[in-house]
Order: structure tokens, then C-alpha cells, then sequence
């Protein structure tokens, strides 16, 4: 095989484990190795493969034994090989063949043992499946968030000891309330359905819910909370229970000073709610 030809080939080789032959490519590579006797794309194959595992982080050192036996083997290999004589022309290599063999398949089978080598470490260095998902991380569940009146609607159809008490005038003639109240003390927790309370401005003044429980004076009701009123039509507000309310009997709404305070003198109440039976 001429220096042309070599080269032609050498470049087939190399596009063959790199990047793939086309149907004419194919066909010029396999005319060639029949022209030389043997087939070189074995050795390339094996060459990109090798190169393809370079860099490979190992965890473990190999074995003393596995690493023994692969150079025994790739050394008993090498022993009965008659290497070919390379010489440089051009800035390429080129081999004698007649001095043993194609220098393609000398050094694809060189290159092949490294494959080997590093294969062996790969296999024996890699965390198995079992590994891997030894300790798998649990996917969150997204959280759900439900608007004051999905979590109203939600409370009525889950507690059993459901309280209702609905809405009426209180002490301020000029104010007429409507809505309900629904009350668990189960889970503790209940909401405000309000319509015809007046927008109240926070820097002057708020209102406060009073929760009137079997646990507690009726002098000194439970703080249910302070809230705001920003806008015309229903609201529903959570209620905001400061200590626990067993078997509560009424519900009563006052106005306050910012802030809300800690016993209401019960001067302005424009609303009051009385447990239904």
C-alpha cells in the first residue's frame, strides 16, 4: 500500500469511529483493507473507545490481583506480536510492512489493551443501581392553597360538630349586618361570612371579633381577632381565636382602637351573632 493510499485509508479509519461512514465511504474503506489483508476498523473502534474513557473519575483503587492479571494478559499478548518498524515522513507515521505487519493493527491493539484497562476500572469502580437508589429523595408535595372561602366551604363539609350562628344588628342603629358564622371546636377553627359593615380606616380604628365560650366569663369573652373592612359586598375572615373556645353561644363584633385590645367596654357593636340550636 502506497503513502496516498495509506493516508486515504487512515482518514476513513479515523471518520469511522468518529463520526461515521457514508455508502460509498463504506465501500472504499472495505476495498481497501482487502487490498491490505486486514481489518483496521476493529482496532479504530476500539482506539475511540478507549479515548472515549479517558478521564474517568475512579473511587476505589483497582485490585493488586485484577490489575496483575490485565498485564499478564496484555503482555503474554504483546509477546507474540512482531512489532512493525514506524518511521516519520512528513509529520506522519508510517510503518514498514515488511518488517511485520500493518502498524494499523499494532497500534489499534495497543490502544484496544488501554481500552480494556480503562473498561476494567470503569466496571469495577461505578456505583451499582442498587446504589444509586439506595437513599432516594422524596418528591414534595406541592402545597395546596385554598382561598378563606374554599377553607369555610372545606370546614363545613369535614367537621361533624359544626356550630352556625347568624348575623344581626348589634348596639349602632345605622348598621345592618348580614351573614353567618361557623365555628368547629374540634379543629378549633371557624369563619366570618359578613355583608353591611362599613369600611373602616386602620389608622383610626378596627374591628374585633368576641368569641362568648362556656370556657370562659361572659364578662371577658374570647379574643376572636381583629380584621379590616376594605371593600363593599361579602368578606369571609378566619376567625382568630387568642385561647381555646369550647361550646361557644354567641359571637359579638366591636370597634376598637389599631391594634385591638385585650377587654373590649363594648361601646360600639354593630353586630351580634347567637348560636343556632
Amino acid at each position: 500500500m502506497n503513502k496516498e493510499t495509506n493516508e486515504i485509508m487512515l482518514d476513513l479509519l479515523i471518520k469511522k469511529a468518529t463520526y461515521g461512514l457514508d455508502v460509498n465511504e463504506e465501500k472504499q474503506l472495505a476495498e481497501l483493507e482487502q487490498q491490505d489483508g486486514v481489518d483496521e476498523s476493529l482496532s479504530f473502534e476500539l482506539t475511540a473507545a478507549s479515548i472515549g474513557m479517558i478521564g474517568i473519575n475512579n473511587r476505589e483503587e483497582m485490585p493488586a490481583a485484577l490489575r496483575k492479571k490485565i498485564a499478564a494478559t496484555a503482555q503474554k499478548h504483546f509477546a507474540s506480536q512482531q512489532p512493525a518498524a514506524i518511521t516519520s515522513r512528513a509529520g506522519i507515521l508510517v510503518a514498514d510492512k515488511a518488517t511485520g505487519g500493518s502498524w494499523f493493527g499494532w497500534l489499534g491493539w495497543g490502544l484496544a489493551a488501554a481500552a480494556c484497562l480503562a473498561l476494567a476500572f470503569n466496571l469495577f469502580n461505578t456505583p451499582t443501581q442498587r446504589d444509586v437508589v439506595q437513599n432516594p429523595v422524596a418528591t414534595p408535595t406541592p402545597e395546596e392553597r385554598l382561598t378563606p372561602a374554599q377553607q369555610r366551604l372545606r370546614l363545613i363539609d369535614t367537621a361533624s360538630d359544626l356550630a352556625r350562628a347568624t348575623w344581626g344588628p348589634g348596639k349602632m342603629s345605622n348598621v345592618s349586618p348580614s351573614g353567618d358564622v361557623v365555628w368547629s371546636d374540634a379543629k378549633q377553627a371557624g369563619y366570618m361570612r359578613l355583608s353591611g359593615l362599613p369600611k373602616n380606616d386602620p389608622t383610626k380604628e378596627t374591628y374585633q371579633l368576641w368569641i362568648v365560650a362556656e370556657n370562659q366569663d361572659a364578662k371577658t369573652p374570647v379574643d376572636g381577632g381583629t380584621f379590616d373592612i376594605s371593600s363593599d359586598g361579602e368578606v369571609i375572615i378566619p376567625i382568630d381565636a387568642k385561647v381555646k373556645a369550647v361550646n361557644p353561644q354567641a359571637f359579638a363584633i366591636t370597634i376598637e382602637k389599631p391594634g385591638g385590645v385585650p377587654v373590649s367596654k363594648q361601646e360600639k357593636v354593630p353586630a351580634l351573632a347567637k348560636r343556632e340550636t
